[in-house]
């Protein structure tokens, strides 16, 4: 297994599209499929799925293809997935709602155990199964209950204050849904979910779009 420092994120996070393609087949009972088809499943090329794969090594066989099923067993085990990652959520708004009921997280091996808010009216509201705590209690709760793993959902002004209780909890991976940039000691991970800056890339593509069909009105006869 490689260093995870030296493989592009890029790279890990079309594992991720690769292995959800993947295990769709899977369950469908495809046997076996080729670079070129995987890559179209997910936008990419041929030869980029075997760049990617290159990096953990020989999973195909020329003139062959994939076996699905093998090369799912692999990509689950270089994500990591085949345990399960225990999670604590901080933010019981909206998006900590969505989070907390999703299935697709457990399914995917994380496992959300304990829930945090700083608002005391929300304190004893349950949501699947899961009671929302004091941020008091994250540090201990978070070492009792094994936790790695934070989710932090709250507005960007206390985005950091939590990022660094996780830490001090032993929290050693943030998914961060605040927009803000998080500072945080070397060894911890960060992965930033932007949603608005996601919307503003959408809006311009579209934009750009919708002025390339004004332009074509202009010019019809």
């Amino acid at each position: 297994m490689p260093d995870p420092a030296v493989i592009p994120r890029a790279v890990i996070q079309r594992m991720s599209l690769y292995l959800r393609q993947l295990e769709r087949l899977d369950r469908d009972g495809v046997e076996t499929i080729s670079s070129a088809q995987l890559g179209e499943a997910i936008g990419a090329s041929s030869a980029q799925v075997r760049k990617d794969l290159d990096y953990f090594g020989q999973f195909g066989q020329r003139g062959i293809g994939y076996n699905v099923a093998t090369l799912t067993r692999a990509l689950r085990s270089i994500l990591a997935l085949e345990g399960e990652w225990r999670v604590a959520l901080v933010g019981a708004g909206n998006i900590g709602r969505a989070l907390a009921t999703a299935r697709i997280l457990r399914e995917r091996g994380f496992r959300i155990v304990a829930l945090f808010d700083s608002d005391p009216r929300k304190e004893a509201c349950t949501w699947a199964g899961l009671r929302v705590q004091p941020m008091g209690d994250l540090k201990r709760v978070c070492r009792e209950q094994h936790i790695t793993v934070g989710i932090i959902a709250v507005p960007s002004d206390a985005a950091q204050s939590v990022a660094e209780q996780l830490v001090e909890a032993g929290v050693r991976g943030i998914l961060n849904f605040a927009p803000v940039r998080l500072n945080v000691p070397a060894g911890v991970e960060v992965s930033d979910v932007d949603l608005a800056s996601q919307l503003q890339q959408l809006a311009f593509l579209l934009g750009g779009r919708r002025g390339e069909q004004h332009q074509s009105v202009i010019r019809s006869p």
